[in-house]
């Protein structure tokens, strides 16, 4: 058999931060803290601490697992190739049913920002197929939206936390009457009210935040020098990332309070109203509605990269192993993909992506962890204590997930095992051998 198609080796260190960043930014400001707020109340600032732990934990073991193997696929390839193939395949199969629906979630939170009431559905559509289109004309078109889709985004949220923070109602406010936030808004009924369990759900819902950074482990076969640049940019996102979503954080917290933030949509724009420059609310919905098409169009390319990685295997159809000769991207996958989107978004629920995706990507790293584990001195960059950590946290947080969450992961990796184990038996000798057996 020949050797597989390659991609193009085109990204830079800043590409593939930028790539991470507009992973991680959409899903986190926009669409995680509501939900995390509704488990944990203020708790869910220890939450978000839990949740930059674990996700250091797996950036680490992505970052040396991806130096020792720069090709498309992340956690899949990882898996194969130092646990054997049906880790990996579990890890492949959560990365693409979790992320699935992650792009599912952010197309529509995507159109409830940008589209007319009534359109929502088309408008999210009609975005999927639009970035599906980008990543069609290959990755530094990609790379070069990405950018642009980024630096808005920032500025959007510089304004919207300038414009909470200086309004009447902020602290930063010179008329500091009774409506200023207090250690009473901020608190809630304390940062235990909810106990553990209810941070540690949070931390797992807070956790899809972070999972961006692996768009940039799947895309190892399209970054320059990638044992250098790839562990550098996983780092980098990820600590800019939790950055900017701890600011945020503490001032939804001290604006709105716990139980608004549980029960609003839009909980960054609330904020912005609150105060004196209420005219920047659009802008804060400009910046929403531009972070999703981020995540969205990175989360197009890393699962048209998985793909290709599990069909070069035979743990997908073999078609969507084949990458464009022009583009040198993987086409037939990322249609084939974009087409399911569009039909989870005709039916989808988006609060329920998010915690269905965090168990998938859960079930992800922790193979990455493990599989990071077994590495020996020459490939090994951090201590093994990070990656028994990082293990023992993804369990733990898929154990705090909302219980439909988990039931419906079970349900779709189950379905996982039952397609790999019937390819395998169709793909068996009908008459092994007496002499040799099967293998």
């Amino acid at each position: 058999m020949s050797n597989p198609q390659t991609l193009d080796r085109k990204l830079g260190t800043v590409d593939a931060v930028v790539i991470g960043l507009g992973s991680m930014i959409g899903a986190g400001v926009f669409a995680a803290f509501t939900p995390a707020a509704q488990a944990a109340g203020s708790g869910m600032l220890l939450g978000l601490a839990v949740a930059a732990i674990v996700a250091y934990c797996n950036a680490t073991s992505s970052a040396q697992l991806a130096a020792a193997y720069p090709t498309s696929g992340g956690t899949y390839v990882y898996g194969r190739e130092r646990l054997g193939p049906w880790p990996g395949f579990l890890a492949g199969w959560g990365f693409v049913i979790g992320k699935v629906a992650s792009s599912a979630a952010m197309a529509m939170t995507f159109a409830a920002y940008a589209a007319p009431p009534g359109w929502e559905r088309p408008v999210a559509m009609a975005a999927v197929v639009l970035l599906v289109a980008v990543n069609y004309r290959g990755v530094s078109r990609t790379a070069a939206l990405a950018r642009i889709i980024v630096v808005a985004v920032l500025a959007a949220l510089a304004l919207a936390v300038a414009a909470a923070w200086t309004g009447s109602t902020g602290l930063g406010s010179t008329e500091l009457s009774s409506t200023a936030p207090s250690s009473s808004t901020f608190l809630g009924e304390g940062v235990f009210s909810h106990g553990w369990y209810g941070i540690l759900q949070s931390a797992g819902l807070l956790f899809f935040a972070f999972a961006g950074y692996a768009r940039i482990a799947t895309m190892g076969e399209e970054v320059r020098d990638p044992r250098r640049t790839i562990p550098r940019a996983i780092l980098l996102s990820l600590g800019i990332a939790a950055t900017i979503y701890a600011g945020v954080c503490i001032t939804l917290l001290a604006i709105l309070g716990p139980d608004a933030v549980a029960s609003s949509v839009a909980p960054l724009a609330d904020a912005v109203v609150t105060g004196d420059w209420a005219w920047a609310a659009p802008v804060v919905r400009v910046g929403a509605a531009l972070a999703s098409l981020g995540a969205l169009l990175a989360l197009v390319a890393g699962l048209g990269r998985t793909s290709l990685a599990m069909a070069r295997e035979g743990d997908l159809p073999r078609f969507m192993a084949t990458v464009h000769p022009k583009f040198l991207v993987p086409h037939q996958a990322e249609l084939l993909l974009g087409a399911v989107i569009c039909l989870i978004i005709a039916f989808a629920d988006l609060r329920g992506a998010i915690g269905f995706s965090s168990f998938g990507v859960l079930v992800y790293y922790l193979v990455a962890n493990v599989a990071a584990f077994t590495q020996s001195a020459p490939d090994r960059r951090y201590p093994k204590f990070l990656q028994v950590l990082g293990a023992a946290a993804c369990v733990a947080l898929v154990a705090t997930l909302p219980v439909e969450a988990v039931l419906s992961g079970l349900v779709m990796f189950a379905a996982g095992v039952i397609f790999r184990a019937a390819r395998l038996r169709r793909r068996a000798p009908q008459n092994p051998s007496p002499i040799r057996g099967d293998t």
